[in-house]
Order: C-alpha cells, then structure tokens, then sequence
C-alpha cells in the first residue's frame, strides 16, 4: 500500500498561498505552507501555473499536522 500523500498549493498572482491541501482546520493558507515551507522544504516541488507540491508520507503530513496545532496553541 502506497502511503505517500501529494499536498498541492495555489498561489495568487502576488505570490501568496490561497489553497492548499491537508491544512488543519482553522490556520491560514499562508501560514500552513510557511510551516511546511520550514519543515518539510526539500519535500517541495514548484509547478506551472502558480501551483506547487509536497510529496511526503502520510505519518510525516500526521506528525506535521500535530506540531503545526502545538505552535498554534
């Protein structure tokens, strides 16, 4: 079973992030990929079309996920 996890960003025009995938409920897009962007940035990919990826495995997102809600808090 594969268990890699492709989160996909899309930034407006300016560069800021107005969509991104597996953001935990509440935070801001922008501050969700800064966090990954931090940790996760060799797991990033820049695409066409103002779009970019992180590929990473789902107990790396879960582990994020987790420690993105402890900065918050």
């Amino acid at each position: 079973m594969d268990n890699k996890v492709v989160i996909h960003a899309r930034f407006a025009p300016n560069g800021t992030v107005v969509e991104i995938s597996e953001r935990p409920e509440g935070m801001d897009p922008q501050v969700w990929f800064n966090f990954l962007a931090y940790r996760a940035a060799d797991a990033y990919q820049t695409l066409a079309g103002g779009r970019g990826v992180f590929r990473l495995d789902r107990a790396s997102v879960d582990a994020l996920r987790s420690e993105s809600a402890s900065a918050a808090a």
